[in-house]
């Protein structure tokens, strides 16, 4: 049965024009040799080139002279190592310095897709029929590297979507960094990663069962300095340090708009991107409630999936999931607990549904399938579109479908509320297939989502559109269960 998906006149493209100001090294020899070309100048000419600096960059950045003072304090140790004494130079030659160790980077100037949304924590002021709404998205720059950028918005009574103004710059996080770390599960995660204990127990023996990210980072550097550790034990400790690296907390100043934040790869472990990002808002049984969002970390070859939550869009917790569940791609937690218990899908064969149970949100351990691929448009793989929406009927679940010509469409399932692994039914048709109009993009033939809502007695479902722009449907939700269930 068809199910009529209502196509709304909102489009999110990239924008090149939103950079930010990163760390740029170019390595220690080279910078030591452009920090002594910049020493050679007088104090008059270091105030010209850098008036000449702050001049073309300052409206691009909100307070730029501040990330140079940062990104020259990351080479504070190279300018002590060329025997000068860092605090004899005066803050207009340490912010020009900073400047040669800064460059702008585009983070949507290729792709602004996979969006995910979710109610806002604020909801005073509005109309009748309306709700004020959040949409995370995965922006893609040079690189192919992605990041977590956001949108707020106000849906209103017929499903019409306003977005609020888009801010005028876009500000990194404060970082820091677990302060202690549990012996035991580091090890375990250590095991989940497949790397031999050959190579890492050399550097755990040796650390206490509540250790210091420092005491790690330190060890680890003391044997990567041996010149001839063979090529898979040093590519083995580098795995142990981003492991540790994967634990941090962001922290984004009060006075940026939640449209100017970016959540940019921090650590090693997410060095090549942030991916698919699946926000949810979750209600705890005391009735607390705290935004989670599971994402990938990639580094170019290894996989890490993560758990990020946060109360208040301003201060972000990062932890990398552990636990034999804790593979691949496509995890998604759901909105409230079942029994007591957290519950999360995922696909951790690259191919079908997962569900799996926890005490912990970020444990997860015995996954049991409960879908497999089995209409034609989805013979490749199935997963899930984002977390589990609850219904009155059952869980409905937004899935992909991958089919001939990887093309990827939406389908829609429902779940026992109780036991979510008893599908009650599904689409055996795609909810949602790329228009001819959908079909052009950085990878052809794909819609996708990453979460939706229901809002209205309406499924409010955002999708990108070919992995390069996005936007959203509408589907009503008494037709869509009833052809659901019809289906089983």
């Amino acid at each position: 049965m068809r199910v009529s998906v209502i196509r709304k006149n909102v489009r999110f493209n990239p924008d090149s024009s939103r950079v930010v100001a990163r760390y740029f090294m170019n390595g220690d020899q080279r910078t030591q040799k452009m920090v002594s070309r910049i020493l050679g100048l007088d104090e008059k000419e270091v105030n010209v080139a850098l008036e000449h600096t702050l001049r073309e960059f300052a409206n691009r950045h909100r307070n730029i002279s501040r990330v140079f003072f940062k990104h020259c304090a990351n080479i504070q140790g190279i300018i002590e190592g060329m025997e000068i004494n860092y605090d004899d130079l005066s803050d207009e030659r340490k912010m020009l310095i900073g400047s040669y160790c800064t460059s702008e980077y585009s983070i949507e100037s290729a792709a602004f897709f996979n969006p995910s949304i979710v109610e806002d924590f604020d909801q005073l002021y509005l109309e009748k029929g309306e709700k004020r709404i959040i949409i995370s998205f995965r922006a893609t720059g040079e690189g192919h590297i992605s990041s977590i950028v956001f949108r707020r918005g106000i849906l209103d009574g017929n499903n019409d979507l306003q977005v609020m103004k888009v801010g005028d710059h876009i500000d990194m996080a404060d970082i820091s960094h677990k302060k202690l770390y549990n012996k035991k599960r580091f090890v375990r995660k250590l095991d989940e990663m497949q790397i031999q204990d050959k190579y890492s127990t050399s550097i755990m023996q040796d650390l206490p069962e509540k250790f210091e990210y420092y005491a790690l980072k330190a060890a680890v550097n003391r044997v990567l300095q041996d010149s001839s550790i063979s090529v898979e034990r040093r590519q083995a400790l580098e795995e142990v340090t981003w492991l540790a690296d994967s634990f941090y907390d962001v922290q984004f100043k009060h006075d940026s708009d939640i449209t100017e934040r970016v959540i940019f790869p921090i650590s090693d472990s997410e060095s090549r991107g942030i991916e698919d990002a699946r926000f949810v808002r979750f209600i705890d049984d005391d009735k607390t409630e705290k935004i989670y969002a599971t994402y990938t970390a990639y580094n170019g070859h290894t996989i890490l999936p993560k758990l990020l939550s946060t109360e208040n869009f301003y201060t972000f917790r990062v932890m990398p999931l552990h636990g034999s569940g804790a593979q691949n791609k496509n995890l998604a937690l759901f909105p409230k607990k079942i029994k007591g218990k957290y519950a999360m899908l995922a696909r951790i064969d690259g191919v079908n549904n997962y569900l799996m149970y926890s005490d912990r949100s970020t444990v997860w351990n015995n996954p049991v399938v409960i879908q497999e691929p089995r209409y034609p448009w989805e013979f490749v793989q199935i997963g899930n579109c984002g977390s589990p929406l609850w219904t009155e009927e059952g869980w409905l679940v937004i899935s992909h479908g991958v089919g001939p010509m990887r093309r990827y469409c939406l389908g829609a399932s429902l779940f026992d509320l109780d036991d979510p692994s008893k599908e009650i039914g599904r689409l055996d048709e795609p909810l949602l297939s790329p228009r001819e109009d959908e079909r052009e993009g950085y990878v052809p033939n794909v819609v996708y989502s990453c979460g939706a809502i229901i809002h209205n007695k309406s499924l409010i479902l955002p999708y990108a559109v070919s992995d390069y722009s996005s936007t959203y449907g509408v589907v009503d939700m008494v037709d869509l269960l009833d052809a659901i269930k019809k289906s089983r």
